[in-house]
């Protein structure tokens, strides 16, 4: 049975191939394509999502010669010695019924090493290196490259290729006037600007015969200025299906560009409408991307003539069963994506293999064992904020009996109050999901008291696991009792709510969430999308919204304010404060606090900002109590997550502590 998405569910023909279903694992860099040795881990990874349902696979980028590199890696596909690695990919995912392209990416002048090339010598403002300018001669021997790689991808066992043309990658640097000056045959007007990328289609489809499937990433907005235009793209479209593509996948913006695409401040499907415009001029398949994570999401878009299928990249980080388990009926347990890029593009960005804030398993499925327990023991994780649940989860999954504990009334801790900012809505449904996967597991909830220490020895747990988390640190201030003084947790619970004029002191993490929940004006879920595209100028002038209060941030340490946020999300919270007007003082000494408000002292002036409400988020004490009351009765205990290691909250390094622990008891 389909369960509730037949469009989905049902199969489609792309070119030659015969897919069992709608759903595209998308392409993305996991960082470990530059490394052939690791290929193993690759195969896994790939062959765990097409067991999982997924209808069609794209690899992350491989270039078709060494100038293309995205880094100063091993990452071509151009000489038969790579093809032995390549097949242990190609054999994994086909003995799970899955179907794989490999993805054809040039970066141009996006290559972070010292050989970049692009059409113009123009730097990018990503980029510390200037590029070189092909010649023709190398033009045209680049796109000899392509088909090369095209040829040698059929002989790895891959069902075809992908053209990365979008993005800003070298593609997308030969079509937009911004990055291509050139005077000769292949600049100038849109039909020179698109004979380079016009000669790879055609180059690829006669390497790849009628057999193999050629997919074309096309950029269905540059969101940059010089880009192509609505018009440019649709004909573009038109000129690429004639040249021989097989089917179009959707990509949104170029890196360089100053509007969020993929972060978790873009709504649901923002940019499907886009896709929509292709589909209707063209004739062969088109798959739509970016912020999409959610299959009722995917059905609707099908179902409405938007696209013929969807691409998820993210998504299947997060889960490598979302397919199967939406067409089984059972999506209430798909682990959602929260678009946090913490474990994955942050990771990609710092040299990292990828993987997931939720799901650590991800890139590193290899690190983890699947198998049964030889022994089923009795198991008590106490704290159900994330690092307990995927201790838990993993615990159940080994057959053992696990009783969960905590003494709020919900699990999820932490994760339940950064569902409360705009934009990280998706947390709450990540932990509605994992609420869910317990009870499917089995796992015995003990929810809403607080259980001791003689508890937990009279249950005779052969393991007992201490996830309790933190507790904000106190302001020790002269005046810290005041009413107006409140501590983060009460203030996006609701329990508290801030008057027009606030204070918050702390700049960590916690401070500029705090500061984007209050700062943000209050737009009905209906209304997102226009706001969103009126805040970010998207087909419109650029018009953020009113804040509905005055916020300031304050810290003691010297410096800018964000440097600990994430490196592919921080920019985007970061513009959007300056929108909002909020104000950031850094260096500050905090001396009292009285009826005119908070008193500080900065750049050796003494000041005094009024307020109506002041919002503490001045760091975290690990609460490990009851870890200490065991310890101290003899009790062999595990500690896991913030009750290990306050610091700045790392729901990244909880999941995975806990992770791994639950899954070698």
């Amino acid at each position: 049975m389909a369960g509730p998405y037949p469009h989905l569910a049902e199969p489609i023909q792309v070119g030659a191939l015969r897919l069992k279903n709608r759903f595209v694992m998308g392409s993305m860099h996991s960082g470990l394509e530059g490394h052939p040795d690791r290929f193993d881990s690759l195969a896994r990874f790939y062959a765990e999502r097409a067991k999982g349902g997924a209808g069609l696979i794209i690899t992350g980028g491989f270039s078709p010669n060494h100038a293309g590199r995205v880094k100063d890696h091993p990452c071509t596909l151009d000489s038969e010695e790579t093809l032995p690695a390549h097949r242990k990919i190609t054999e994994a995912v086909h003995r799970e019924g899955g179907r794989i392209l490999l993805q054809l990416l040039h970066a141009g002048r996006y290559g972070y090493h010292a050989d970049i090339v692009a059409p113009s010598p123009i730097q990018s403002p990503i980029n510390r290196e200037s590029p070189a300018e092909l010649s023709e001669a190398e033009i045209l021997r680049t796109i000899d490259d392509y088909a090369r790689s095209a040829r040698l991808a059929l002989a790895a066992g891959y069902d075809g290729v992908e053209i990365m043309g979008s993005e800003g990658y070298l593609i997308s640097q030969f079509l937009a006037l911004r990055t291509n000056h050139r005077g000769d045959d292949w600049g100038g007007d849109l039909e020179a600007r698109a004979r380079f990328p016009l000669e790879v289609v055609r180059a690829t489809r006669q390497a790849l015969g009628p057999g193999g499937l050629m997919s074309y990433r096309i950029s269905a907005l540059d969101l940059v200025e010089g880009g192509l235009g609505q018009e440019e793209t649709l004909w573009l479209a038109q000129a690429v299906e004639a040249a021989g593509a097989d089917c179009f996948v959707t990509g949104i913006g170029w890196h360089e560009s100053a509007v969020p695409t993929i972060a978790g401040a873009v709504p649901q499907a923002a940019f499907a409408g886009a896709a929509a415009k292709i589909k209707q001029v063209t004739s062969i398949p088109v798959i739509v991307s970016n912020r999409i994570n959610l299959p009722e999401t995917a059905e609707r878009l099908i179902r409405e003539g938007q696209a013929d299928m969807v691409s998820m990249a993210r998504p299947f980080l997060s889960d490598p069963e979302i397919a199967n388990k939406a067409l089984t009926g059972k999506s209430q347990l798909i682990s959602v994506c929260i678009a946090c890029n913490q474990a994955c593009l942050d990771h990609y960005f710092t040299d990292q293999a990828i993987s997931c804030l939720l799901n650590p398993r991800a890139a590193r499925e290899l690190d983890y064992r699947d198998d049964a327990a030889e022994a089923t023991k009795a198991v008590a994780v106490v704290g159900a904020g994330v690092a307990g649940i995927a201790c838990a989860l993993e615990a159940a999954r080994k057959g053992h009996r696990v009783t969960l504990y905590d003494a709020a009334e919900e699990i999820g801790g932490q994760f339940r109050l950064a569902a409360k900012v705009p934009g990280k809505r998706d947390y709450g449904l990540a932990i509605d999901a994992y609420d869910r996967q317990l009870e499917e597991l089995g796992v015995k909830r003990q929810l809403g008291a607080a259980v001791d220490a003689e508890t937990l020895l009279a249950g005779q747990y052969d393991e007992i696991v201490i996830s309790t988390g933190v507790t904000p640190r106190p302001l020790d201030l002269p005046g810290a009792e005041d009413p107006r003084v409140v501590g983060y947790s009460d203030v996006l619970t609701g329990k508290v709510r801030a008057g027009e004029r606030v204070l918050i002191i702390g700049g960590g993490g916690i401070g500029h969430d705090v500061a984007l929940y209050l700062a943000h004006p209050n737009v009905p879920e209906s209304e997102e999308l226009e706001a969103f595209e009126e805040h970010w100028g998207i087909g419109r002038a650029r018009e953020p919204q009113a804040s509905p209060r005055k916020v300031t941030m304050l810290k003691r340490s010297p410096g800018r304010f964000g440097r600990t946020l994430g490196k592919s999300t921080g920019w985007v919270l970061r513009q959007e404060l300056r929108d909002f007007d909020v104000r950031q003082l850094s260096e500050v000494t905090y001396r009292k606090i009285d009826a005119a408000g908070l008193h500080i002292t900065r750049e050796n002036e003494p000041d005094v900002l009024p307020a109506d409400t002041i919002v503490v988020c001045a760091g975290q004490e690990s609460n490990r109590s009851l870890a200490d009351q065991l310890m101290a009765k003899g009790c062999s205990v595990h500690v896991v997550g913030g009750a290990r290691l306050a610091g700045e909250l790392d729901a990244k390094r909880a999941i995975e502590e806990g992770a791994k622990l639950g899954n070698r008891l």
